[in-house]
């Protein structure tokens, strides 16, 4: 089972790839889309969750998404034609960090998916080639919410606290102009998520070629969460707008 196919049956139940539950998600689109006419381009779409929500809020905005998996677009694809919203919505099957837009965005999204650019500088550099004059990007990405172990770090990598990950973005020339940092429950119900989705699939398709390994990678991740990150991990999207000088 390829990466693309089992993060799409892993979000069946939370469609939104990050751990942030619907008021969070609202909240953070209110503060982000702010004229009611703005063009938002998110960088790794998935399923367009983030742009399905705005567009069908606000009936005079326009949207492109960018993904790479097809059957992702496809599914937003569909979600925008049976929510009315499909002539405002642009979906591009390319790399995110390749990604050239024909207008920039006044909102740029970028969460949960700075692991295609390598990291969330670098997504934040390909957000800001973007961006217009005056935009904002919003951006979510992990953090260590406290001291990891070795098993932590060698599971998700290398990352800050919430202070340093804040100051190398305001190093880089952003300023944080709102922000929001995922609570508990909705770290553990991303996870529980995650993990219960796929094995649920596997469990209804016990016949299907992948199912064994469905399971397992199922079992293999809630494993390495409860028992190697999940004391110590954290995630935070911030709203983000250029530093003037």
């Amino acid at each position: 089972m390829d990466r693309q196919t089992r993060s799409l049956l892993a979000h069946a139940d939370h469609p939104v790839a990050a751990p942030l539950d619907d008021s969070s998600v609202d909240r953070l689109l209110s503060r982000a889309v702010v004229r009611g006419d703005e063009h938002v381009i998110d960088l790794g779409c998935g399923e367009g969750a983030w742009l399905l929500r705005v567009l069908r809020g606000h009936p005079e905005v326009t949207a492109e998404g960018v993904d790479l998996s097809a059957e992702a677009l496809q599914r937003a694809r569909r979600g925008a034609e049976e929510a009315g919203v499909a002539e405002r919505l642009a979906l591009r099957q390319e790399e995110a960090a390749a990604f050239s837009a024909e207008r920039p965005g006044d909102v740029v999204l970028s969460v949960g998916a700075a692991h295609a650019f390598g990291g969330l500088l670098p997504a934040l550099e390909g957000a800001r080639r973007l961006l217009a004059p005056g935009g904002a990007v919003l951006v979510g990405d992990a953090y260590w919410e406290r001291e990891p172990s070795a098993r932590a770090r060698e599971i998700l990598g290398a990352y800050e606290d919430l202070a340093g990950t804040v100051g190398k973005v305001t190093a880089e020339g952003w300023t944080p102009v709102y922000a929001h940092v995922s609570t508990r429950h909705e770290l553990d119900d991303y996870e529980w998520n995650w993990t219960g989705s796929l094995s649920r699939w596997a469990l209804d398709h016990p016949g299907h070629p992948d199912s064994a390994e469905a399971l397992r990678a199922a079992a293999e991740h809630r494993e390495e969460w409860l028992r190697g990150y999940r004391e110590s991990f954290g995630f935070v999207c911030l709203l983000l707008r250029r530093t003037p000088g």
